[in-house]
């Protein structure tokens, strides 16, 4: 591609292949050690281009925990829309989603959850308002299949506490799918409802755990 047709490419198009070759750098080196030079190189651009489109090495990294943060947020709407009539078979098209794109993106979840985490307060508010978006999603799913029990012993701060366990079970299990490669997306899916889900219906259903009296 010559000069004058990358100059030629829309600025919408230009920018996501730079967030895409940032995405690559940054989760193979880390914020620290990744070089602009290197993503322009990758995304076939000039180092002060990419500065002029996205600002700063902070700013690249921001747009790219932006842009991964709404693709998985997307990935689970989409599935959970289209996953059924029942909360239940919506929450779990939904957690299917959420694991297939931590399997078939682990750059991104890299850049997401493995680094952005430890680089300071601007980008860490970044993916504390990703990780929300990702659980209110969770949440309403919950809420949802609260509402459809006329009898229900549950209400909407129980919705929230079961999407906050249910979201911070999903992130810590893609460590574990890591060291267990054996587990696809779908099994893993499977045995996380079984435990939150199948445990929410029977307090729904008036069964609730009491530690023993003490002596």
């Amino acid at each position: 591609m010559t000069a004058k047709q990358r100059q030629r490419l829309p600025r919408r198009v230009r920018e996501q292949q730079i967030i895409d070759a940032a995405v690559q750098v940054f989760s193979k080196r880390g914020y620290h050690a990744a070089v602009v030079d290197e993503i322009s190189e990758l995304a076939g651009i000039s180092k002060p281009m990419v500065y002029l489109y996205l600002g700063s090495k902070e700013g690249l990294f921001i747009a790219c925990i932006r842009r991964e943060s709404e693709r998985l947020r997307s990935a689970f709407r989409e599935a959970a829309e289209a996953g059924g009539d029942s909360p239940e078979t919506r929450l779990w098209a939904g957690l299917r989603a959420f694991f297939a794109f931590v399997t078939e993106h682990r750059d991104s979840w890299v850049v997401l959850y493995r680094q952005a985490s430890e680089l300071g307060d601007v980008i860490a508010a970044e993916v504390v308002q990703a990780r929300r978006s990702v659980t209110d999603e969770v949440v309403a799913l919950v809420r949802a299949g609260i509402a459809e029990r006329e009898d229900s012993r549950l209400g909407g701060k129980d919705a929230g506490f079961v999407g906050h366990v249910l979201v911070g079970a999903a992130d810590s299990l893609t460590d574990w799918m890591e060291r267990h490669p054996e587990e696809d997306a779908d099994r893993v899916a499977l045995r996380l409802m079984n435990i939150v889900w199948v445990g929410m219906r029977q307090v729904l259903d008036g069964e609730t755990w009491a530690p023993p009296a003490g002596p």
